[in-house]
């Protein structure tokens, strides 16, 4: 990846808690009570880990940002 990841957003109306962005990067989600994934810290793994971690996700509901605020993924 290119561009370095600025924002992590995890859109929880998509999430459904399959949790494999917990198990690519357990430094960086988490579930909560309602079984839904958030950020425990942004910067808990490399750029690349983040992404594949995004990339398992079957929702998509982990969108990432550039340090501009541009959408990196999902493209």
């Amino acid at each position: 990846m290119d561009k370095k990841i600025a924002k992590i957003y995890v859109d929880r109306d998509l999430c459904i808690g399959a949790a494999s962005c917990v198990a690519i990067a357990p430094g960086v989600f988490a579930l909560d009570g309602e079984n839904k994934a958030f950020v425990v810290d942004p910067n808990g793994a490399d750029n690349e880990t983040i992404l594949l971690a995004a990339q398992s996700c079957p929702t998509k509901a982990i969108i990432l940002y550039d340090e501009n605020g541009n959408q990196i993924y999902p493209d």
